[in-house]
């Protein structure tokens, strides 16, 4: 990493005053800003955001692609491109079976094809727009061949946004190499994790796509690396910021799609505990699980210089950009401090 690595964060605001949540980022210092799929839909917070000419980078991270299709993808990432002026980041995830087929009413299975499909469709119709060639793609899962001039936008002075997937998995971070602009590393993480599982499985799928290694000529590939942050000037901030820490950092070892993070430090049987936990509704107990290793082997958590010092020896040399999440109120002047010692 360098002093210039672009940082972006979470964009939290009521709907309609993403604009002025935009400006208190850029005035922060921050390079991004992203959203996710929760109460709102993840695409229309990013539109106020970008009308309001902030300059900000701006994700979504994620959407949830499989119950949607490609086009519907396409034509909000080319318009938000638009919106932006050239600073819009299409980032797409699978979530997962349950959310996928029972909330969204979607098909899953197979994710790792579905989604490597799903990617590769949307970059086509991106393509086909920039470029005015016909449409022609054909998967296994969805097809896309016909385009009439009616349907397609007005020709653009931007490039095509970039499409990054997030993955966790050795299979869906192998498919990020071998189809998608880049990978975001899932948050819920730890060094270990991802120079033991996720850092050779992205080697395996940009090899088998025949493109560049990590860092080596020609390389284009970008990797956000996703940190939780607790970060406090005093002891007040610190408590509260490890409060809120915990209580995300239980909440994603609750889910069995994240034990394999467990997995590598021995402690995967404290995925199904918390699991129950949840199960019974007591939620309040969940955080008390997790200890200060796992608060600082998962997290990056301390100081603001003692966070800037975790995020570098975990990504130096490793990262294209920097996301982090602060689960909890965080201080302004503490966030700012942070990400000039990141950039220090």
């Amino acid at each position: 990493m360098t002093n210039r690595l672009p940082v972006d964060t979470q964009l939290v605001a009521p709907l309609g005053e993403e604009g002025t949540a935009a400006r208190r980022l850029k005035e922060q210092g921050f390079d991004g800003a992203f959203t996710f799929e929760g109460g709102h839909d993840v695409f229309f917070p990013l539109v106020t955001a970008a009308r309001e000419g902030t300059g900000l980078d701006l994700m979504t991270n994620i959407a949830v692609a499989l119950p949607r299709s490609p086009v519907h993808l396409a034509h909000a990432a080319w318009d938000l491109q638009q919106l932006s002026g050239g600073r819009f980041r299409l980032g797409l995830g699978s979530q997962v079976k349950t959310h996928v087929a029972r909330r969204h009413g979607a098909q899953f299975d197979p994710p790792v094809g579905r989604m490597r499909e799903w990617i590769a469709a949307t970059k086509a119709v991106l393509d086909c727009w920039a470029s005015g060639e016909p449409l022609a793609f054909e998967g296994r899962f969805t097809s896309h061949t016909v385009m009439p001039p009616t349907f397609r936008p007005a020709p653009s002075p931007h490039s095509v946004p970039p499409v990054l997937l997030a993955a966790l998995g050795p299979k869906m971070t192998a498919a990020a190499g071998e189809v998608a602009d880049g990978l975001l590393v899932m948050p819920f993480n730890s060094a270990r994790h991802v120079r033991e599982r996720t850092l050779p499985a992205l080697a395996k799928g940009l090899a088998a796509a025949g493109r560049p290694p990590l860092g080596g000529e020609g390389d284009t590939f970008t990797v956000v690396a996703e940190v939780i942050v607790g970060c406090g000037r005093n002891e007040r901030e610190l408590a509260e910021a490890k409060a809120g820490v915990r209580r995300l950092l239980a909440f994603y070892a609750s889910t069995p799609a994240y034990r394999p993070v467990l997995e590598v430090h021995g402690w995967a049987d404290l995925q199904p505990v918390l699991q129950d936990l949840t199960r019974a509704g007591r939620w309040r107990e969940l955080p008390d699980a997790i200890d200060d290793t796992m608060l600082h082997t998962l997290a990056a958590v301390g100081s603001p210089k003692e966070v800037a010092a975790e995020i570098h020896a975990r990504w130096q040399g490793l990262a294209t950009r920097l996301a982090f999440y602060q689960p909890y109120a965080a201080d302004p002047d503490t966030t700012g401090e942070l990400l000039a010692a990141i950039r220090d």
